[in-house]
């Protein structure tokens, strides 16, 4: 399986499956909920071990 680099930062499987879900919406705003959610995503998972 091709393991995406921001998998490292997005630990949780509901969380990595939101991120794919938010990575195919290519409009303007969508692009803005995926940065949003990346950001708020890596911050709550920080200290999540492996």
């Amino acid at each position: 399986m091709n393991k995406k680099a921001v998998f490292n930062y997005i630990k949780t499987p509901c969380g990595q499956a939101k991120y794919i879900k938010l990575e195919s919406n290519k409009t303007l705003l969508g692009k803005f909920r995926l940065i949003w959610f990346v950001l708020i995503a890596s911050i709550r998972d920080w200290n999540i071990k492996v």
